[in-house]
């Protein structure tokens, strides 16, 4: 296909598929036969360059694939370019496109490089993600198979005071923490130095401009946000990357108990009861320690019900927030103590880059299906 692309061979073969990805740190994806080769980064699509490198790569896939190109698969977020130009290339060719759900993609990327076509558990755990119910997602619990997913739970949602700005600026997910615990009277004196304290207090308030998300990567927000650590974000996980850097160093210095009574479990995972205990005064080594190896134990024991409630002991981890190493290894001992394979990406970041193979590899599936049913 490329001299540069990377090439799977997939656990099942197909005619040819296109697969255009997501918004940030885009890739492509094309499928011939068994094998899929994913193009190098084309990056994020807010510019017209990148966007333009979209299309002039989409236009000679689909010059190399030729009339076996049966279907274009792309992400359900409908503003997407690649989502867009998806539908365009469909259109142009009188071919089916194929929206697929974001934290879908990223467990089926793990899966694709596993040469996995059993039914797994996953967990597609990140920043954002628009999900099938038109709700931001990112702290999913899914059972993926080749006829789809089925969304098993999530975690409790938290608000997003002010929408994406919330997503830079940790102290607002910290006030969203403190607002789910009933606490919003503390918020305009505990972020006193930020000048929008008292406004996002109010917004919390009357539920103003405030949607709410189960996105893991809000979650390490909150909890910097309470500890104090990057409360301003320069760059996308900077302060998840810092949050993990303090934990290290913790974990270098002893045992960091686990807090199992710090979260609850059920269709939703709740941590509030740890939000808790990092709002009332803990240092942020200690708390950044608790954090992660509670947060661990809880997706450990959330994953470990389903298991047994489905019979599937096999865990597919798709989506940025496992590019957090502490997360994985604390995640791989506390499931491999209970008996649960888990899988993670190994060629292919666990990002965003990935969805276009994930989109692919369900594309392929879904080919395999259909063809069953008309046969």
């Amino acid at each position: 296909m490329h001299a540069n692309a990377r090439s799977f061979r997939l656990a099942a073969s197909a005619p040819g598929v296109l697969a255009l990805g997501g918004w940030l740190k885009n890739t492509v994806c094309a499928v011939r036969g068994d094998t899929a080769f994913v193009s190098e980064a084309i990056g994020d699509l807010d510019s017209s360059a990148a966007c333009v490198r979209l299309e002039r790569e989409a236009d000679r896939l689909c010059a190399t694939l030729g009339s076996e190109l049966a279907i274009v698969a792309h992400d359900l977020h409908p503003d997407f370019f690649s989502t867009r130009l998806a539908l365009r290339i469909a259109d142009r060719l009188g071919i089916p496109a194929l929206g697929v759900q974001h934290h879908h993609a990223h467990v089926a990327a793990v899966c694709a490089e596993h040469g996995v076509s059993e039914a797994v558990l996953g967990l597609g755990m990140d920043g954002v993600g628009l999900g099938s119910d038109g709700h931001a997602w990112g702290g999913e619990l899914l059972r993926v198979d080749a006829s789809g997913f089925r969304r098993l739970g999530h975690l409790q949602p938290l608000r997003l005071p002010g929408g994406d700005r919330a997503a830079r600026e940790t102290w607002r997910m910290g006030a969203a923490a403190l607002d789910s615990l009933g606490r919003n009277a503390e918020i305009a004196t505990r972020f006193a130095a930020q000048p929008a304290a008292a406004t996002v207090a109010g917004m919390l308030q009357r539920d103003f401009n405030c949607p709410p998300t189960t996105s893991l990567g809000r979650l390490f927000d909150a909890a910097c946000g309470l500890l104090g650590v990057c409360p301003l974000q320069s760059f996308e996980g900077q302060a998840s990357m810092a949050l993990q850097a303090l934990a290290e160093a913790h974990e270098e210095c002893g045992d960091v108990a686990i807090r199992r009574d710090a979260y609850r479990l059920g269709e939703t995972l709740d941590f509030r009861p740890l939000l808790a205990l990092l709002a009332d005064g803990m240092d942020a080594n200690g708390g950044a320690a608790l954090f992660h190896a509670t947060l661990a134990a809880g997706l450990a024991d959330w994953v470990s019900d389903a298991a047994e409630r489905h019979g599937i002991r096999r865990l597919a981890c798709g989506g940025g927030c496992f590019l957090n190493r502490l997360l994985v290894r604390q995640l791989a001992q506390e499931l491999h103590a209970r008996g649960i394979e888990m899988l993670t990406a190994q060629r292919l970041s666990p990002g965003d880059s990935g969805l276009s193979l994930g989109q692919a590899w369900i594309a392929v599936q879904h080919l395999n299906v259909q063809h069953l049913n008309e046969s």
